[in-house]
């Protein structure tokens, strides 16, 4: 198999991660909803652990919406479980946040989110994930120094939307693999 062909098998198999950013986007948008209702440590929680909601959701559309699955040979495999699941690490910072100031868990999470999307604008050859990685940290970053204490709020509705608006982008690029045009995707990167 060519790093050619396993690219494209991973942005295909997985639709680009869409599943996700829409699993994920659903369950920050209705924590946020929730934060508004419940007490703030509660909320806190809520929002520290929604992504047990998400991920199995993410699983069960990720099988709807991709195009085959990913085979067991492709090098990118590894590389790609380990991107998937590296946001699991962050828990043991994220219980001492929460313990500080349950406040700033949507912030962080906008952070680490950051952080844990930019690699995929290699694994999936787009921008796209570049954009998102910047938009989701910084711009809840920015929220969070305008509007102090009311962020919280804010960010969860803010983080939702943003991986809903990303979600159709990231999908029809993958599309294009799936469609064995990947190798004439607008943005490229070399192979390494």
């Amino acid at each position: 198999m060519t790093f050619s062909h396993a690219f494209a098998e991973v942005s295909a198999s997985s639709a680009g991660g869409a599943p996700f950013l829409i699993a994920y986007g659903a369950t920050f948008l209705i924590s946020g909803i929730l934060s508004f209702v419940l007490p703030e440590e509660t909320a806190a929680l809520i929002v520290l652990f929604q992504g047990g909601v998400a991920l199995p959701f993410a699983f069960w559309l990720e099988r709807r919406m991709g195009w085959g699955r990913m085979a067991a040979d492709n090098p990118l495999r590894a590389l790609s479980v380990q991107l998937a699941v590296s946001q699991a690490l962050a828990l043991p910072a994220l219980i001492v946040a929460f313990n500080l100031n349950p406040r700033s868990i949507p912030v962080i999470l906008a952070g680490l989110g950051g952080v844990h999307f930019l690699p995929y604008a290699w694994l999936h050859r787009t921008k796209l994930y570049t954009a998102l990685a910047v938009a989701i940290s910084f711009g809840a970053f920015g929220l969070q120094l305008l509007l102090g204490p009311t962020a919280f709020h804010i960010n969860l509705f803010y983080v939702g939307a943003v991986y809903w608006l990303a979600a159709p982008f990231v999908y029809r690029h993958a599309a294009q693999f799936a469609k064995g045009e990947g190798q004439t995707a607008a943005v490229s990167f070399p192979e390494p």
